[in-house]
């Protein structure tokens, strides 16, 4: 299955470098500006809040019209990651090219938190999109602040500060996950990727697209005929309350069984593997996916784009 991005990687590079500037720009003059990275804008972002005035980040991945597992590093995006002082990383293979320029360029002071391993998890793990867990992005905060102050010894308290504050800031979206699982019990979904199954899983709903065919899917390629047969056979028989989308990879195949949703009346809710721009931080970007969900299950509304 070929997956076509809607804009160009050259755009994307584009828009970080210019993020960088004025992210350079805004800081103070004469303060020392730790330059860092986040390989996915959902991590930029959260790195940009722990480190405030005194991090100059810059995100590669921040165009949600890009497929992220098809993303070719440019000499550019080489450039910015081997030039950091720290890099923030997903792993589980998601974002590859960046072990494969930070081995090109070793540097004995680059600091280096890969998601990945700061929660143990192993390589076989099968869904990468680790941002969509709401146990995973306190570690992720926690780790930033401890490596950032290190970096400037003399803002720990600064870095603890807004560490702090994120934290707290993330309670209106686990309160909704909570009051979601303790209200609608019992909710059964469809998807075409395992994008949010870690949000699902948190808000008690049941998957029930094998997870081979979203496997497929996530990988770029075409499903045994029997298991797009068994999920459109989901949305024609009305066996689930309403089917994720992931509206920012797209293809033939993903668009027919869309379509098809609708036909069938199944509200579709989209979902992305980055954070949608401009208008959101990752607060309010999780918080609008689980606002949608439940829209689809309480007033079987969609929300094709976020």
């Amino acid at each position: 299955m070929t997956r076509v991005p809607a804009v160009a990687v050259a755009g994307v590079l584009a828009l970080a470098v210019s993020g960088c500037a004025a992210s350079a720009h805004g800081a103070q003059a004469g303060q020392a500006v730790i330059n860092a990275v986040g390989a996915e804008n959902e991590y930029a972002n959260v790195l940009s809040q722990i480190g405030g005035k005194y991090v100059h980040v810059s995100a590669i991945l921040d165009n949600p019209n890009t497929d992220p597992h098809t993303f070719e590093a440019s000499p550019q995006v080489a450039s910015e990651v081997s030039s950091a002082q720290l890099v923030v990383q997903n792993g589980l293979g998601y974002d590859s090219w960046v072990n494969r320029i930070e081995s090109a360029s070793p540097s004995s002071t680059r600091k280096v938190i890969t998601v990945q391993h700061l929660l143990g998890l192993p390589d076989s793990t099968p869904n990468p999109h680790l941002w969509y867990d709401p146990r995973t992005m306190p570690i992720v905060a926690r780790a930033m602040a401890t490596d950032l102050s290190k970096l400037q010894p003399a803002h720990r308290a600064y870095f603890a500060a807004n560490l702090a504050r994120f934290d707290a800031s993330l309670t209106s979206w686990l309160d909704a996950i909570a009051q979601f699982k303790a209200t609608h019990r019992g909710v059964t979904a469809a998807t075409t990727e395992p994008v949010a199954d870690y949000l699902l899983t948190a808000m008690g709903i049941r998957n029930l697209t094998p997870f081979v065919f979203q496997s497929v899917i996530m990988n770029g390629n075409e499903p045994a005929p029997q298991d797009i047969a068994l999920e459109n056979g989901l949305l024609s028989g009305h066996k689930v309350r309403f089917f994720a989308y992931n509206q920012q990879v797209v293809s033939a195949l993903t668009g027919s069984i869309r379509q098809n949703a609708v036909k069938a009346g199944v509200p579709v809710v989209a979902v992305y593997e980055t954070m949608p721009t401009p208008g959101y931080d990752y607060q309010s970007w999780m918080l609008a996916e689980v606002h949608a969900i439940e829209k689809a299950v309480t007033s079987r509304t969609s929300t094709l784009r976020l």
